[in-house]
């Protein structure tokens, strides 16, 4: 049980001169976790001293940080199932106090529009037509094109409240609400792109050489434009890459979450975050390196 009075003592020692008593404070109080954030805003907001205020927000950040760290670990381990648990995960990395329940709600809306109009004999064609439409056209969804390389492209909660984003956050956003339509679209991992495959539903569970159990791909960053394997030749050609199944078959949930962890990366990295990039690179090294 976690003694108030204590907490309270501790918080005032955080600021003291000498560095090992305010490591020890520190360490102690990072043990109680979350149950000790609460009293650590509370000294923050009563507090004038500079030194103080900035000790605890490292603190708090590095509790919250940690959580993060926890529940990265744990999807990850329990199979990483479902891709939006993954990447509300990553969006606590920036907004610890997310509203989960609003994203859900946002992404059930926008299904739900779609759901409206949708018809039982609906051709794959037609189906995706209508989402293009929902999500372009009724909802104004689109690539951000004129700041690519903001951090905040790569947030789910900043997408949809923005509804401007990166290809692998559009694609996240397009492929999720799919889904929850029973409509087999998944991402697929390209070399400096990132689209979505519409999977014939007798194959999901095995793809055959070069996607043949696809039937048409998806630009989610080009308001859901739709092309053919081959565009997917010429563009591995126009990258000196050989053509290899990983680069035409759906991706694991796994490979999204990392993807999106790099691409942060390099937005930091560019606007010189190194903290930031060092706990995102303690982030990705939750996942084992691809054999």
């Amino acid at each position: 049980m976690m003694n108030e009075k204590e907490v309270e003592s501790l918080i005032k020692l955080l600021d003291d001169p000498d560095a090992e008593i305010s490591k020890h404070v520190e360490e102690k109080l990072l043990s109680y976790g979350n149950d000790v954030i609460s009293y650590l805003e509370d000294a923050w907001s009563q507090s004038l001293d500079v030194i103080l205020q900035e000790r605890i927000e490292n603190l708090v950040h590095k509790i919250q940080f940690s959580n993060v760290k926890r529940d990265l670990e744990l999807w990850y381990i329990s199979g990483a199932f479902d891709l939006l648990q993954g990447m509300l995960i990553i969006n606590k990395y920036q907004y610890p106090d997310l509203d989960e329940q609003k994203i859900i709600n946002q992404l059930e809306d926008i299904k739900r529009d779609i759901w409206m109009q949708m018809l039982y004999e609906m051709s794959p064609v037609e189906k995706v037509k209508l989402i293009n439409h929902i999500l372009y056209e009724t909802h104004g969804f689109s690539g951000n094109t004129t700041n690519h390389q903001d951090p905040q492209n790569s947030y789910l909660s900043q997408v949809l409240e923005s509804r401007k984003g990166n290809q692998i956050l559009l694609a996240v956003i397009y492929s999720i609400i799919a889904q929850k339509l029973d409509i087999p679209i998944y991402g697929v991992n390209l070399p400096q792109h990132f689209i979505l495959a519409y999977v014939e539903e007798s194959s999901e569970d095995g793809y055959s050489d070069f996607g043949s159990g696809i039937l048409f791909y998806i630009n989610a960053f080009n308001k859901g434009f739709l092309f053919g394997r081959k565009d997917v030749d010429s563009f591995l050609k126009q990258l000196n890459l050989k053509p290899a199944n990983h680069f035409y078959e759906p991706c694991s949930n796994v490979e999204i979450v990392q993807r999106v962890i790099r691409n942060l990366i390099s937005s930091y990295d560019k606007l010189s975050a190194l903290d930031k990039v060092a706990e995102l690179e303690e982030l990705l090294a939750i996942f084992p390196e691809p054999k």
